[in-house]
C-alpha cells in the first residue's frame, strides 16, 4: 500500500459512523513487535517515545530525533501495512522542528503523527520525579498548522493535551483541545493520569466537538476498549504495553536460567521457537532446533 494511502484509509476508519468499535492501536517499538501486533488484529501501531527512548537506554526528555523515529517507522513497514501513528512529543518545541519531524517521518512511511503542548524540555507524563508543564497554546496551533503545509493529507495530524497531567481543569483541557482541532488537527488526545477512569469518561462526556477523539488508557487499564467506545472515543492506544510485557517475560527467563543452568521452555517461562524469530524477517525460513 502506498504510504499516502495508509493516512487516507485511517481518516476514513475514524469517520466511519457505522464502526461501533474503538479502533486499536498498540505500541510497537520494532519490527518484532508490530509482527505480533498485526498477528493480534490490532488496526495501528504507535511508536512511542517512552518505548523508543527506553530501547535506546535514554530518558524520555526530548532526547530522540526525528531520525531515531524515522528509523523504527521504517522497521515495522517492512512487516506490516498497519497505518503507523508517531508519538513525537512537543515536535523539538518550535514550528520549524515540528516541519522536520512531519518531514522525516512522512518520508519514513508514517500515517499520523502525534503533537503535545507540553513545554520544551518534556518530561513523561507519569513521572513522579518531574512536573509536567504546559507550552503556550499558540505554539501547538503553529505546530499544527505547519505540519498541515508540510504533509497536507498525507499525514493524520492528532493533537494532545496534556493539560489535565499539568493540573489544569477540564474546561482549560477542552478549551485546548478545540482551539487544536479549529487549527486543522484530524483529531484530538485529552490525555488523563486518573486510575479510576472517571476523568476519561468525563473528557468524553465534555467533547461535542466533530473531530475524533482518542484515549490513552495507560492509568486506567480497568476501562475496556467498549467502555471507551461508549464513552465517545474514536481510537485508543495502548502506548507501551509490548514493552512492558517482553521486559518482564525477559526477567523471567534470566532468572529461570540462573536457577536451572538452561533456557528450557516450561509453564512458567515459555519461549518461542527459533524458526518463529527467524520468521518474522523472512516469513519462509524453516529451523531445525
Amino acid at each position: 500500500m502506498a504510504d499516502s494511502m495508509k493516512a487516507t484509509h485511517l481518516r476514513e476508519a475514524l469517520d466511519d459512523s457505522e464502526r461501533k468499535h474503538p479502533l486499536l492501536a498498540i505500541g510497537a517499538v520494532n519490527a518484532l513487535a508490530a509482527h505480533v501486533a498485526a498477528e493480534a488484529g490490532f488496526d495501528a501501531l504507535w511508536v512511542s517515545g517512552l518505548e523508543v527512548s527506553a530501547a535506546s537506554g535514554l530518558p524520555d526528555a526530548n532526547v530522540l530525533g526525528p531520525r531515531d523515529l524515522s528509523d523504527v517507522v521504517a522497521s515495522l513497514g517492512r512487516v506490516t501495512e498497519l497505518p503507523v501513528i508517531v508519538d513525537i512529543d512537543n515536535a523539538g518545541g518550535s514550528g520549524r522542528t515540528a516541519e522536520r519531524f512531519a518531514y522525516d517521518l512522512m518520508r519514513a512511511g508514517a500515517a499520523a503523527v502525534c503533537v503535545e503542548d507540553s513545554a520544551y524540555p518534556k518530561c513523561n507524563s507519569f513521572a513522579a520525579h518531574r512536573a509536567q508543564s504546559l507550552a503556550d497554546r499558540d505554539l501547538l496551533c503553529e505546530q499544527v498548522g505547519r505540519i498541515r503545509k508540510v504533509a497536507g493529507d498525507a499525514l493524520v495530524v492528532v493533537a494532545r493535551t496534556e493539560a489535565l497531567i499539568a493540573g489544569e481543569d477540564m474546561a482549560t483541557a477542552i478549551a485546548r483541545a478545540e482551539a487544536y482541532a479549529e487549527a486543522g488537527a484530524d483529531a484530538v488526545l485529552i490525555h488523563s493520569k486518573d486510575a479510576t477512569g472517571e476523568q476519561a469518561r468525563a473528557i468524553g462526556r465534555a467533547w461535542s466537538h466533530s473531530v475524533p477523539l482518542f484515549s490513552v488508557p495507560t492509568a486506567f487499564p480497568d476501562l475496556s476498549a467498549a467502555d471507551l467506545g461508549e464513552a465517545g472515543f474514536r481510537l485508543c492506544i495502548y502506548a507501551n504495553q509490548l514493552s512492558r510485557a517482553a521486559l518482564a517475560g525477559m526477567r523471567a527467563a534470566a532468572r529461570q536460567f540462573r536457577r536451572g543452568g538452561s533456557f528450557r521452555s516450561t509453564v512458567a517461562g515459555s519461549l518461542a521457537e527459533v524458526g518463529d524469530l527467524m520468521r518474522v524477517g523472512e516469513p519462509e525460513a524453516l529451523s531445525c532446533v
